[in-house]
């Protein structure tokens, strides 16, 4: 008779607690990148939509997510960042959750959700970064509302995800001067830009090599060779593993005066015989269209001519300055590019026999030369493998080296130390 009991007792209990086990949301897994320089991402992959609320507590700092109806089977060890000191988490309420983040510093922080995507479920995602002037903007972003992901709408970004507006103070080094030379000349800045980052890899080969750590590897390596180079500078766009909006790489280049941008990526292709380097310019039409986007930010544009401000000019004239500008821009650049072409052809067999031009949006900064190098296919098994060999990558970094030196020949701006008497 007492097991009868027994047996029914344990079935009640299933009964009862089998919908609540139902109704909770689970968090999968706890991701943490460095999304630039100075900020970070923190991703919750959850199993459905979960209501939290978010907040910040001082002395010392915090951050706190308080979930409801939410489970955390285990939360991975982070690394110290520069902002992130720990996580950690623990049970509250009986079926709530509690994760607070510890800061080293006063932060300002956003959440959002993202709806299944991409092979990836629900996730809740945190962009913390380094704490600005006290405003009612920062004050409702760091303290926001209870937030019911289930009940309002979820954002839906596109492929190059939003990261915070980068304080150019805090994010970026200070703007590299030119060096002045020889009575006053001045060091050619080149900007190297390694293409993705952060929580963009890039292309991804069939041996799991992600594009933007290859990339970045060449960049590094064309960096050094270019700053031992006499009357040479170079400015590396992105060091390390975080992410950058494509108009942030142009901003980064201008904002340290850069007088060439050379953006590296690694190609893909579905077809996996694939194979050989490419060189690609800005397209007349891409230029175009990056022309009428200056135009209608005009304020934005005022030292795009040397100093000659756009402002009190009106639409016409201004459209033929700025087009005049960018002629050149676009002349220099189709100069470099087949200077760099010529190069790579050294190197191995190139994919295309000629500099192809498209309206890459990395490209598009009507007063500089800019070019992007696709080193190799990195969805071709064979350069995969060059790709992860050193001496490859130092080969590639060499040969777009001696391009650039061949288009400094005849091509450097004046006043720099490698322009012509």
């Amino acid at each position: 008779m007492n097991g009868i009991l027994r047996f029914i007792a344990l079935i009640l209990l299933f009964l009862l607690t089998a919908p609540l086990q139902a109704f909770l949301t689970q968090i999968n897994s706890v991701r943490l990148w460095q999304e630039s320089p100075d900020s970070i991402r923190l991703v919750f992959d959850m199993s459905a939509p979960a209501e939290y609320k978010f907040f910040a507590l001082s002395n010392p700092e915090r951050l706190v997510i308080d979930f409801k109806n939410t489970t955390l089977p285990s939360l991975p060890q982070f690394a110290e960042t520069d902002l992130l000191k720990k996580i950690r988490s623990a049970p509250r309420h009986q079926h709530d959750l509690r994760v607070v983040l510890d800061l080293k510093q006063a932060a300002q922080a956003k959440t959002f959700t993202i709806a299944p995507a991409d092979g990836y479920g629900h996730r809740l995602i945190v962009q913390i970064s380094p704490h600005q002037v006290a405003s009612s903007a920062t004050k409702n972003t760091l303290t926001p509302p209870p937030v019911k992901a289930s009940a309002n709408p979820e954002v839906k970004p596109k492929k190059t995800t939003p990261s915070p507006v980068i304080n150019p103070s805090a994010s970026v080094p200070a703007p590299i001067l030119p060096l002045a030379h020889r009575a006053g000349r001045r060091d050619l800045i080149i900007a190297v830009d390694a293409g993705h980052g952060g929580i963009d890899p890039g292309a991804i080969g069939k041996n799991g090599t992600r594009e933007k750590t290859v990339v970045l590897a060449i960049a590094r390596e064309l960096a050094a060779l270019i700053n031992q180079q006499p009357g040479m500078q170079a400015v590396l766009v992105r060091d390390g593993d975080y992410y950058l909006k494509l108009r942030q790489r142009i901003d980064m280049a201008r904002e340290h005066q850069a007088d060439l941008f050379i953006s590296i990526h690694a190609d893909a292709y579905e077809d996996p015989t694939a194979r050989g380097a490419s060189v690609y310019m800005l397209s007349r039409s891409g230029a175009s269209s990056e022309a009428a986007n200056w135009l209608a930010e005009k304020e934005n544009a005022a030292d795009l001519m040397g100093g000659v401000s756009l402002n009190d000019k009106d639409d016409l004239l201004a459209s033929v300055l700025l087009d005049l500008s960018q002629t050149g821009t676009l002349e220099a650049s189709a100069h470099l590019a087949e200077s760099v072409f010529n190069q790579l052809k050294k190197v191995g067999k190139t994919h295309h026999k000629r500099v192809q031009q498209a309206a890459f949006m990395v490209l598009r900064s009507p007063d500089i030369p800019s070019i992007l190098v696709e080193t190799a296919f990195i969805s071709n098994l064979e350069e995969e493998r060059k790709l992860n060999d050193p001496h490859y990558r130092s080969q590639i970094a060499r040969v777009i080296l001696d391009g650039i030196k061949d288009y400094a020949k005849n091509h450097a701006p004046p006043g720099t130390v490698l322009a012509k008497q």
